[in-house]
């Protein structure tokens, strides 16, 4: 299977990447045991598919995913943008709980550790992986634009910020993307989050475009399909009666998939990525996967445009999907919109 994928810029004069990225995360922590020597055949073919951005994270097992990508991001320095995110660590007392920390000496210390483990020189876009609303947005941005001027950083990122945040952000230094979760059943970002990229000339990258892969079909069963170390099972929208509600949603997909002889996945992959000249903005989702079968699919969907019609069928599923996104909403964009 051969994709060429088209190339849009990341963020107003920004490099040119593939219009649809890789989410590395699954290839360390959270979804269950991995093969690594699998996941790095994913990387590889991801590359040779067009896939130019990869996406990991400092508290993607407490460091291992950006030990892990190190030796692939040396051997292709320069095909490649590497992106990377701080502020969100796990908490030692609660395994499900998460500390945030936006603090101007916390962004110094933490890129000195993503740099090492991922043994660059350079981070090509450093997000704020979370927003403290108690550490004022002038403070933390400002010490990550220090990190441009001293050339440790090359581009500006945020994730799960308001479009309030993003414009007051932005007004400080440049932001290039805006990483949320947008899929067919996450859309509470367009209420101000997507309006205000588009305005900005920032970049769009969803994460969890596949809903953390029930909109592909990778599970049906969070009891029977995962791993029981898989933090899919605590999400509310896959446990009990909502996950047998949820199941009935993708029977849409099915109808529409069937009709270009493409896989569920697939139609809610180009879903997101039609939103981008939808919208006439820049999208670029970020798939996560462990498996090259998968990438190859992934990247394939860049190919289909729905119609009219399909994307009329599939609008409602959001509004219709049962349980939120994270048993604590506080950490999210949408959940401080509702607090306003």
């Amino acid at each position: 299977m051969s994709t060429t994928l088209d190339r849009v810029p990341l963020g107003t004069g920004g490099p040119l990447t593939g219009v649809q990225g890789l989410g590395c995360m699954g290839m360390s922590a959270f979804y269950g045991p991995t093969d690594a020597d699998a996941a790095r055949a994913t990387l590889e073919r991801a590359l040779e598919l067009g896939v130019t951005l990869y996406d990991t994270a400092d508290m993607y097992g407490a460091g291992e995913n950006e030990r892990f990508l190190a030796p692939f991001v040396r051997a292709h320095r320069d095909e490649i943008t590497i992106a990377t995110k701080f502020a969100l660590q796990q908490d030692p007392a609660d395994p499900a709980g998460r500390i945030i920390r936006n603090d101007p000496a916390y962004v110094r210390e933490a890129v000195e550790g993503s740099l090492r483990r991922l043994d660059v020189e350079v981070i090509d876009l450093y997000y704020m992986h979370r927003r403290d609303p108690d550490v004022p947005l002038e403070e933390s941005v400002g010490a990550m634009a220090e990190l441009v001027t001293q050339g440790k950083v090359r581009r500006l990122g945020l994730s799960e910020v308001t479009g309030a945040e993003l414009r007051a952000a932005h007004a400080v230094h440049p932001i290039a993307a805006l990483q949320s979760e947008w899929s067919l059943f996450s859309r509470d970002v367009e209420r101000t989050a997507v309006p205000a990229a588009r305005d900005l000339g920032v970049a769009f990258v969803p994460y969890s475009p596949l809903g953390r892969g029930f909109l592909s079909g990778a599970f049906t069963d969070t009891e029977t399909d995962l791993s029981a170390d898989d933090f899919r099972r605590r999400q509310p929208r896959y446990s009990g009666d909502n996950l047998a509600a949820n199941r009935e949603l993708l029977n849409p997909l099915r109808r529409v998939a069937e009709a270009h002889g493409a896989t569920i996945g697939q139609i809610a992959l180009a879903w997101v990525q039609q939103q981008g000249p939808l919208r006439d903005m820049t999208v670029i989702p970020i798939p996560g996967t462990r498996h090259v079968s998968r990438v190859e699919e992934n990247t394939a969907a860049t190919r289909i445009v729905l119609t009219d019609e399909e994307r009329a069928v599939l609008e409602p599923l959001a509004s219709q999907v049962a349980g939120d996104r994270y048993a604590d909403m506080n950490f999210t964009s949408a959940g401080r919109e509702q607090r306003e």
